[in-house]
């Protein structure tokens, strides 16, 4: 399998390195591989990195400051951007130096004075393993019958995601949902039916929550969670509104369903933002108590969710991270709690 033209117009390389010249000479041998960036030391060529991870890291192994070898293990610690393949360049040539470039994680060795037919080899090769890695990546995070993040991925999307926002700070929601009365759907239509309609309720999602931040997780058998970086309670508000009314719209019949004639769902609302009592922009203290609770997110919505189904499904609760564990906290969200229409029998499923 090869890397094709569109493939390498794709790639993003950062080369990293304290001398202009060396960079100026491998952004000449490398024109038309890929999209080039440049940092001339190692904490700027993190914050590049942290912002928009590149596909290949070329890295000066010895820089004054911050050496290379510190910038590859940084990257290391952190489990967002430790699969980022760094290629080490430097003048040193003996084995113990190589050695200690991939013991730090680097996955290839280049020495100066850099060879042009090798350098071009060795990045052409490390972009296409890279690729192939993506890929096998995204089949592995996906959940099957619907496409959406499967659990595993829903769990990692949202640890990464918890601690951007208390780092930033800034705003998160969550959203959890079930379909109701998804046994009786089932029961009545079969289970290939059964199968369509969760595929469809996934497209709705897929739909409202368009953001190129925002992620939607099949984490259960008709469960769905919606991750909403950088959104408040309003935002996030006007998000299960939407999810709602798209399923009002699609109008997928269920017969069978005690609480309305189509397919609907209840949805569970989780909120940390500028209002909330644990704002972690509030102070330290509230950052670090809240740095390593991204699991409770997804509990402070599971509450709100269970109330929404104790009102009688259909409508969807909001509760403030900062409530979590207080009975009657989640309150109603006006706007989702009319329930959907009744069709005839004759809609089609």
């Amino acid at each position: 399998m090869h890397t094709s033209g569109a493939d390498t117009a794709r790639s993003t390389l950062l080369i990293v390195d304290d001398n202009p010249a060396m960079i100026q000479l491998m952004a000449r041998l490398l024109t038309g591989v890929g999209q080039l960036r440049y940092a001339k030391d190692g904490p700027s060529a993190l914050a590049q990195i942290r912002r928009a991870p590149p596909d290949l890291v070329l890295l000066d192994a010895e820089m004054p400051g911050m050496s290379g070898y510190e910038v590859c293990a940084e990257l290391q610690r952190d489990p967002a951007l430790a699969a980022v393949p760094v290629i080490f360049v430097t003048g040193h040539t003996g084995p113990e130096f190589e050695l200690k470039g991939l013991e730090t994680g680097a996955v290839d060795f280049i020495t100066k004075p850099v060879s042009e037919p090798l350098l071009l080899a060795r990045v052409r090769t490390q972009l296409r393993i890279k690729r192939l890695t993506d890929e096998l990546r995204a089949v592995a995070a996906t959940d099957a019958l619907t496409g959406l993040l499967n659990r595993r991925s829903f769990d990692r999307v949202l640890e990464r995601e918890w601690r951007r926002c208390v780092r930033a700070p800034q705003p998160m929601a969550l959203v959890a949902l079930d379909v109701d009365h998804f046994k009786r759907f089932n029961d009545r239509y079969g289970h290939p039916a059964g199968d369509a309609c969760l595929r469809a309720v996934a497209e709705v999602l897929r739909e409202t929550a368009g953001r190129p931040g925002d992620a939607v997780a099949r984490i259960g058998g008709e469960e769905f969670a919606i991750v909403l970086p950088q959104t408040d309670r309003g935002g996030a508000t006007i998000v299960a509104e939407r999810v709602m009314q798209g399923l009002r719209e699609r109008a997928l019949a269920h017969e069978d369903s005690p609480t309305a004639g189509i397919v609907s769902t209840s949805l569970g609302v989780a909120c940390l933002d500028a209002d909330s009592a644990l704002w972690p922009g509030a102070s330290e203290a509230a950052a670090t108590a809240i740095a390593d609770r991204a699991d409770e997110l997804l509990r402070c919505a599971d509450q709100a969710l269970y109330a929404a189904k104790a009102a009688g499904r259909a409508r969807a609760w909001l509760q403030d991270y900062a409530d979590l564990g207080t009975p009657g906290r989640p309150h109603e969200i006006a706007t989702c709690t009319l329930p959907p229409p009744r069709v005839s029998p004759a809609a089609s499923t």
